[in-house]
């Protein structure tokens, strides 16, 4: 018997690796579509992949499988012939059974599967598939999948009760149409708005003969005001000791840290302030007034506008955060994002740097951080993290693989703090830690298989005997650290300390370190020896929700110790307890009046904690609004299958930021997670903030999370011009709108600012955005059309962008029709919009008969 199995083994090695030899992968084309949401009614989709043979060999009965990352839980495969297993996180491994019959040339499979959740537009596909042939550990890349659209209500609505489905032409016409198209000569100078600007008779004329004088001894800001002038000019201006014909003059002048204020006559333009940073926001100012198409080209001369503004920021805090762990972003990406920030005066860059998924800032004492945990491709995970959100089986992939060196870093640093931007390094802990614990896992065998257990345990973040099963949002089963092991607060200190270094090479402000803290998941610690033995040892750790507590009060004392201040998210101010014997969260009274500063993000609307930015503000703690209903600038502009994006926390358009209102926005909330209006009796007890809160409100920041930004294209399109929106919530005064009592006369005011805002943003800042910094890939939006009578009308959400048109069904380019007017023609309308680069938007339709 023996020797028949040994046949029959060399048998079927010997047609494994034949058909590994003949058989390409690249060969088998995939498509996925969406059959049905609320599929067997219940919160759950069925969707199938269909896999077509277009090599010129079969693909075999057995001997392979297919690897895959999708962001919905698989529950179950209708096929009888293959299977579909879960292996960690987002990664699925989809293999034949013994039914399955080869695949011959032309041939196709079809495998449909029921996962978690609903499937609305094109994000939620599957994606990242490669092939791995049994017994051989290389990924074999395959096709991208061909995503089918969803057209059908059963695809694209997500229960019963989906009152919303894909937006139409005619449903962008009627929320564009109380939009004003206004004279730019009448809109405002200065973007953000400025808290006063009175224009004058006149202008000034930027050009070669133009010195600066710095009474001020603002070294940094002029050099940077040369700079940037030098690239719209072509040449640099001169300074000169006094003011002598025409020139930029910069006094001090005792206000507050961040006020200017900019006067601009007609042979002098005078800015005072008191502070390096009052300076640069002035500049900015002037620079927003200069004409978007020197952004293009070098102008020998601007004329400005003569002008006095006088100008202060609402908020101190005014914050952007992006996410790098999930999906990498260049070096040069970075630096052009603190150039936007610093144009539109955001003062805070949030750099989510390490995750699950990825640690992205090399760490000269732990270099196995970047070494394993800075890789993801299909190997070993002692040397690389597994394939996640796409990344695929190359470990050479440009979105899962990447790291900024200590140098690269540093020159981060350096360019931030030149812009006045302080940048918040965030380590996320305990949970959404994998890559840091796979890291360390992978330092610790190499120093164990070195005999050097003391070196091997130092950093190690997780209990090798923990037996807790959980599994976190993102599907990790072994992704949080074990705050009961000493090696946890050894490695916290070693990469704070690192950091510290980093910033002190680059002279660099350093104030506070993000210290995560959201989504550690049920059942993590449960059965870890380790915390049952600090439960015994430490009489107030009574459960594993009491370990959450004793973490971050550890934390806190490391991060005090060397100045600074925890920030986290909203999970460091709350505390777990019972009421009525029904679990409830409250502010945790520990932390209230440890400066804390929690990021509070779950303002969901519908989901219960709409208050809890409120809460923690009245009971203490410095909160920064991350509010996802309106600056989570991942979720989908709107709900359209072509749109990217999640939705989870509500469809974000350029509109949710700007209308936010920070000291109440229950009172602007207009539609629920799911995009329908909002019934407003979710709102019915829920807590308000007080004046002690208001003084507890640091400011505002803006988030792209990056799951779905597999480039920065990608990334720039979810960002902008959302990230405008939030740039005036963050520096212009609280508008007369959010605080008018009579509803009707709100609603007035909102439109006349509205309107104003999107003149702005449309006439003016999207032209300079074309050029700036090489140009940024923000959203065109698409046009809004109507019917009437057989005239079509079109309109658009940013004013200023050109609208062309075919009538034949064939594509618009830039040299089809302008529209100017109602067109009365039958046929087949297809509009875009257009920018001043000839870029265009998405397609909107319109059948006229």
């Amino acid at each position: 018997m023996k020797a028949v199995a040994s046949v029959v083994a060399c048998l079927l090695f010997s047609f494994f690796t034949m058909a590994q030899k003949t058989f390409n992968p690249l060969k088998l084309n995939i498509s996925w579509e969406v059959v049905e949401n609320n599929y067997d009614k219940k919160s759950q989709s069925l969707t199938a992949l269909t896999f077509k043979n277009t090599d010129k060999n079969a693909l075999p009965a057995s001997g392979w499988k297919i690897y895959f990352n999708s962001v919905r839980y698989i529950t179950s495969v209708l096929n009888g012939d293959v299977k579909v297993d879960h292996i960690n996180g987002d990664l699925y491994v989809l293999s034949p059974l013994q039914n399955f019959q080869p695949v011959k040339p032309g041939g196709s499979f079809a495998v449909q599967y029921i996962s978690t959740d609903w499937v609305v537009n094109f994000t939620d596909a599957p994606i990242g598939f490669f092939l791995e042939w049994n017994g051989d550990k290389k990924g074999l890349a395959m096709p991208a999948v061909n995503i089918i659209p969803s057209t059908k209500p059963k695809q694209y609505l997500r229960s019963p009760d989906d009152k919303i489905g894909l937006i139409t032409a005619e449903d962008i016409f009627n929320k564009n149409k109380a939009i004003s198209d206004l004279d730019e000569a009448k809109l405002p100078k200065i973007f953000p708005t400025a808290v006063n600007e009175e224009l004058q008779p006149g202008e000034f004329v930027l050009a070669a003969d133009v010195s600066i004088v710095d009474n001020a001894n603002c070294e940094n800001e002029v050099s940077y005001l040369q700079s940037r002038l030098k690239s719209l000019l072509g040449s640099a201006l001169p300074k000169s000791a006094s003011a002598s014909g025409k020139s930029i003059v910069l006094n001090k002048k005792e206000m507050a840290k961040e006020a200017y204020e900019l006067n601009i006559a007609t042979s002098t333009v005078e800015i005072n302030a008191s502070s390096p940073e009052g300076f640069f926001y002035a500049i900015q100012s002037l620079l927003v007034m200069t004409n978007p198409a020197a952004y293009a080209s070098a102008q020998k001369s601007i004329a400005l506008p003569c002008i006095k503004v006088s100008d202060a920021p609402r908020f101190g805090y005014r914050a952007f955060l992006l996410d790098v762990a999930r999906n990498f972003q260049p070096k040069k990406e970075i630096l052009k994002i603190l150039d936007l920030m610093a144009l539109y005066k955001m003062n805070t860059f949030h750099l989510h740097f390490s995750d699950d998924e990825g640690w992205r800032i090399q760490m000269p004492s732990l270099p196995e951080l970047t070494d394993v945990g800075a890789r993801r491709g299909w190997g070993d995970e002692l040397q690389m993290l597994q394939p996640s959100y796409g990344s695929g089986a190359d470990v050479n992939n440009k979105t899962g693989t990447g790291f900024y060196t200590t140098a690269d870093f540093i020159e981060i640093l350096k360019y931030a703090t030149e812009r006045h931007i302080q940048v918040i390094p965030e380590i996320e802990t305990p949970g959404h830690a994998r890559a840091a614990i796979k890291s360390m896992y992978a330092r610790y065998v190499k120093f164990k298989q070195q005999g050097n257990m003391a070196e091997a345990e130092k950093y190690l973040l997780n209990d090798l005997n923990d037996s807790s099963v959980y599994s976190s949002a993102q599907m990790w089963q072994d992704n949080v650290m074990n705050v009961a092991l000493p090696s946890v607060y050894t490695f916290v200190e070693r990469v704070v300390d690192d950091l510290h270094d980093m910033y002190k090479t680059a002279n660099a402000p350093l104030t506070t370190i993000h210290m995560g803290g959201d989504e550690v998941p049920a059942g993590v610690w449960e059965k870890s020896p380790v915390c049952q033995a600090l439960m015994q040892k430490e009489p107030a750790v009574k459960n594993v929700d009491d370990l959450w507590y004793y973490y971050y009060d550890k934390v806190n004392k490391i991060i005090k110790a060397r100045n600074l201040f925890v920030s986290g998210w909203e999970e460091i101010g709350v505390r777990k307890t019972m009421l009525d014997g029904e679990k409830k969260i409250i502010p945790n009274p520990q932390f209230g009046n440890e400066h804390f500063q929690p990021d509070v993000w779950n303002n969901v609307l519908g989901w219960g904690a709409e208050d809890l930015a409120y809460k923690q503000a009245n009971a203490g703690y410095k909160v920064v609004l991350s509010c996802v209903s309106n600056f989570y600038f991942d979720m989908a502009y709107y709900k359209s299958f072509d749109e990217p994006g999640y939705y989870w926390g509500g469809f974000l358009d350029v509109d949710k930021p700007f209308y936010f209102i920070p000291y109440d926005y229950f009172k602007n909330a207009k539609e629920d997670n799911l995009g329908i209006p909002l019934d407003r009796s979710i709102f019915k007890g829920k807590e308000r903030l007080t004046d002690y809160g208001k003084s507890n409100i640091v400011g505002v920041k803006g988030l792209v999370w990056s799951e779905n930004n597999i480039s920065s294209e990608r990334m720039e399109y979810m960002m902008l011009p959302k990230f405008l929106g939030l740039a005036e919530r963050a520096w212009a005064k609280d508008p007369e709108w959010a605080n008018e009592k009579d509803s009707a006369k709100a609603e007035m005011l909102y439109q006349q600012a509205w309107s104003k805002f999107v003149n702005v943003v449309g006439k003016r800042e999207l032209t300079r955005l074309d050029n700036l910094s090489g140009g940024f890939n923000y959203r065109i939006p698409t046009p809004g059309l109507n019917n009437v009578n057989g005239a079509v009308n079109a309109n658009i959400q940013l004013p200023g962008l050109q609208l062309r048109y075919t009538t034949d069904g064939s594509e618009p380019t830039i040299k089809s029709s302008l529209y100017a007017s109602p067109v009365i023609q039958k046929g087949t309308f297809k509009f875009k919009a257009f920018n001043s680069k000839s870029r265009s938007g998405k397609i909107a339709i319109i059948e006229v008969k």
